[in-house]
């Protein structure tokens, strides 16, 4: 199992343990947390976007030209910005920490 902290806009942690091959977003989403996914993992809009804590960055592996240029979309986007349903979980990302932005895009309307 994978433990992710998930930290909202306002600032509360939230920890949570994930099954090995989970995508982030489904995570994220199963929690209760604010991220959309509205194109549904297909990389073509910007509604699961998270900023990754500085330490954690660094073991993710490299965002496609794909997802760099969602992320171009992204409100809120900073350096270590990644979409959530790109993140696959392995045992090398246990205690990833991840922060809501201070905003999204709502693609549904709601």
């Amino acid at each position: 199992m994978i433990r992710v902290r998930f930290i909202s806009v306002s600032g509360e942690e939230r920890e949570v343990v994930a099954a090995e091959g989970a995508r982030l977003l489904e995570v994220a989403q199963n929690d209760g947390q604010p991220l959309e996914g509205t194109c549904e993992g297909q990389m073509s809009c910007s509604t699961c976007h998270v900023i990754v804590a500085a330490d954690d960055f660094a073991r993710l592996p490299p965002a496609s030209e794909e997802e760099e240029d969602m992320l171009d979309l992204a409100i809120g986007a900073a350096r270590t910005s990644r979409l959530a349903c790109q993140i696959v979980l392995t045992p090398d990302f246990d205690r990833l920490t991840v922060r809501m932005p201070p905003t999204h895009r709502d693609m549904q309307g709601r």
